[in-house]
């Protein structure tokens, strides 16, 4: 395993991490669970990613218990959750400082620790001021129930924004941002927020490295009856499988899967190291839903020394969408 720092933090976290979002109650319970965490921690993974709407709640839960039966000490294992969507109630969303704080002690409880390692507003609230977010995040800070905060899927501006503000009034700001990056989704990682990476150091959390599956070559031959697209609740997922735009993207997943083919790697692992071949990626969250999926994801990293300059330019070639100019702000 890799080690980065997170950002310009002191925080050391595994290349490869393991993420609960879609998998855990739906399709992982608990010895599962369990089995998974503890092989991704054996294989040198210390971050475990999860968020209060992951199943109602029920994803943190499991993987609470799963920390308590595996008995880690608390100084091995970095662990994180998200606030946003907490319930239908209008004090149960968004950005408050009321549901900030109800929501961090929720998860503290599902997850059974004291603190959390890393808090992540889950999307930009436009009903709440941005500086009593920074605020609500440094008073946890300040009462020690969180180290760091971030957000994920905010824009460049309304980072630096946030940046600013707890830089005015002397809170601390946000350390790291959680956006999708994959081969199809890049302009976040490599356009909006190329100079916060220099200006404020900030640090990445990536999720999807495979496009909801798309860059496994799975869906090749239609939709597997087993795919997280025919779960309850994900029908939007497989509308953007069968649209037009996922279709083509379907289509271009077999032509990186003939590179894979050339450095004899799976795309499924060429795609994930892709990511990782970024320096401005901290850690990429992997998701599985059978170990047998965890234990070849977690060979990723060893397909980096094939990711040569020209393999890259084959692969850029393929997906012809080179990242937008960053903004002016």
């Amino acid at each position: 395993m890799q080690y980065r720092r997170l950002g310009k933090s002191g925080l050391q976290v595994s290349t490869l991490s393991f993420g609960s979002w879609v998998t855990f109650q739906a399709q992982v319970d608990l010895p599962l669970a369990e089995e998974m965490m503890s092989t991704a921690f054996d294989a040198g993974i210390n971050f475990f990613d999860n968020a209060e709407v992951y199943a109602n709640g029920a994803s943190e839960e499991i993987m609470g218990q799963a920390l308590k039966n595996l008995g880690w000490t608390r100084d091995t294992f970095i662990v994180s959750s998200k606030v946003f969507w907490g319930g239908q109630l209008p004090t149960q969303r968004g950005l408050s400082r009321k549901h900030i704080t109800d929501a961090c002690h929720a998860a503290l409880r599902r997850l059974q620790v004291d603190y959390l390692d890393l808090y992540f507003c889950h999307r930009p609230d436009e009903s709440t001021p941005i500086e009593e977010t920074v605020r609500a995040m440094d008073a946890l800070i300040t009462q020690g129930k969180i180290l760091y905060w971030g957000t994920s899927e905010w824009n460049a501006q309304q980072i630096m924004e946030a940046y600013g503000i707890a830089r005015q009034y002397g809170l601390t700001p946000p350390t790291m941002e959680q956006p999708e990056y994959n081969m199809f989704r890049r302009d976040n990682v490599e356009s909006d927020y190329r100079r916060l990476y220099s200006e404020i150091g900030l640090g990445t959390t990536i999720w999807s490295p495979l496009a909801s599956g798309l860059l496994t070559g799975k869906y090749s031959n239609g939709i597997p009856e087993d795919s997280r697209v025919n779960l309850p609740g994900y029908g939007w997922l497989k509308r953007n499988v069968e649209s037009p735009e996922g279709q083509e993207k379907i289509r271009k997943a077999a032509e990186l899967q003939k590179i894979a083919d050339e450095i004899g790697h799976s795309l499924t692992n060429m795609s994930i190291a892709w990511c990782a071949a970024n320096p401005n990626v901290s850690t990429i969250i992997l998701g599985a839903s059978r170990m047998s999926q965890l234990t070849e994801n977690l060979k990723a990293l060893d397909v980096l020394p094939a990711l040569t300059p020209e393999v890259m330019e084959k692969i850029e070639a393929i997906l012809g969408n080179k990242p937008a100019p960053p903004p002016q702000f």
